[in-house]
């Protein structure tokens, strides 16, 4: 086992049932899968069809990408 660091702040809650806290509170609280078909790409031939994924988030908007 490697002792690497990691270290996330401030980036708040992104999950499958909302992003920020507000969205996934209230979709929480009314029952609300984020499980679902995945769309975005072909699944043919893979051990899943469905997942909870992160719609509508980029990743490049909260972060720098490091080289």
């Amino acid at each position: 086992m490697s002792n690497r660091r990691v270290v996330v702040t401030g980036i708040g809650i992104h999950s499958p049932v909302g992003l920020g806290l507000d969205a996934n509170w209230q979709n929480i609280t009314a029952g609300r899968s984020g499980i679902s078909r995945i769309e975005s790409f072909d699944t043919t031939g893979m051990p899943a069809s469905i997942a909870g994924q992160l719609d509508g988030f980029d990743p490049e908007h909260w972060m720098d990408r490091k080289s």
